[in-house]
């Protein structure tokens, strides 16, 4: 067990960060989780709000933030398409001013930081898997460029302030994970199908259904944290974190279908604007260099994910 840290979380209200806070507090830290609640939810952290050593901040990171921490985990930003592209505007400020803040605060207190990237840095790529050389393939100008290109520009900034300010930096590219504690509106595609099969509804394919993603159970990306944070100094990423297992969306529509018993029909609509067609990471330098892979097999995680929205439909 890793000595007790004082470690911040921003987006910690969020789907991945109420997980993070939760791993943190039992590994024994304290954890001063940071949320504007913009699509972080309160209930995802109100088992611990009673928690010694826990702390809830309501604060947005576009603005300065100063405290006192030991490690920083900078998780806050719209991470859906949904999400994101309702304020675009403030989407990208998320990411560049909030990357400024975090990595200003990290410089002052002297922490380590950790950025949650994403594999919509590769944007729709025409290299297959994505090892964490290639640059990718992203539309500038599209409505997922305040997400995309701002989780790129975050990068650059974490990079530069590593090599001006000799910032402790760790920058993982995250690819689609799922897990209880998803939004149930948050428009991706494990929750919509979830959803739509629960409450019988015909289930939406964007597109033929042919293109394809690559699921990682929440629990192995937080290992994939854990271990990346662990490395020595000279290690500092990007590297990716992700399940390299890939499925088509009708193959995770048909499981979703069968797993849950639903009479729901599978329905086709255009693919959105510059929507990848092929993810999944190459994970070489993640085995290499953390020693990690995913162990949660698709149907198990599902599993899990299916009776949290059975019971969240059924309050």
């Amino acid at each position: 067990m890793r000595l007790s840290r004082r470690i911040l979380v921003s987006g910690g209200a969020g789907f991945i960060g109420s997980h993070l806070c939760e791993k943190l507090l039992a590994e024994g830290h304290e954890v001063l989780c940071v949320d504007n609640y913009f699509t972080g939810w309160r209930r995802n952290i109100e088992h611990l709000v009673n928690t010694p050593r826990f702390e809830v901040m309501r604060h947005d990171v576009t603005f300065p933030l100063y405290v006192e921490v030991d490690d920083i985990y900078n998780l806050a930003c719209p991470a859906s398409p949904v999400h994101y592209q309702h304020d675009p505007v403030q989407t990208l400020k998320t990411s560049v001013h909030g990357a400024i803040n975090m990595l200003g605060l990290a410089k002052r207190t002297r922490a380590k930081i950790f950025q949650a990237s994403t594999s919509e840095v590769y944007g729709d790529p025409t290299v297959h898997p994505q090892p964490e050389s290639y640059w990718g393939h992203v539309n500038p100008l599209g409505i997922r460029a305040c997400y995309d290109e701002g989780k790129r520009a975050a990068e650059t900034l974490f990079f530069d302030y590593h090599r001006q300010h000799k910032v402790k930096i760790k920058v993982a590219r995250i690819f689609n994970t799922y897990g209880p504690r998803m939004h149930p509106s948050d428009g991706r595609v494990v929750s919509n199908f979830i959803v739509q099969a629960l409450s019988g509804n015909d289930i939406t394919i964007y597109g033929d259904g042919s293109q394809t993603r690559s699921f990682c159970y929440v629990t192995d990306l937080l290992d994939g944290f854990a271990r990346l944070m662990d490395t020595g100094d000279d290690f500092i990423g990007p590297v990716n974190l992700g399940n390299p297992v890939e499925f088509s969306m009708r193959e995770l529509a048909e499981m979703v279908i069968a797993m849950t018993d639903s009479k729901s029909k599978l329905i086709y609509l255009p693919l959105p604007a510059d929507d990848p067609r092929q993810r999944q990471p190459d994970i070489t330098l993640a085995r290499s260099a953390l020693g990690w892979e995913p162990k949660v097999a698709l149907a198990d995680g599902l599993k899990e994910t299916i009776g949290y929205f059975r019971s969240l439909l059924a309050a």
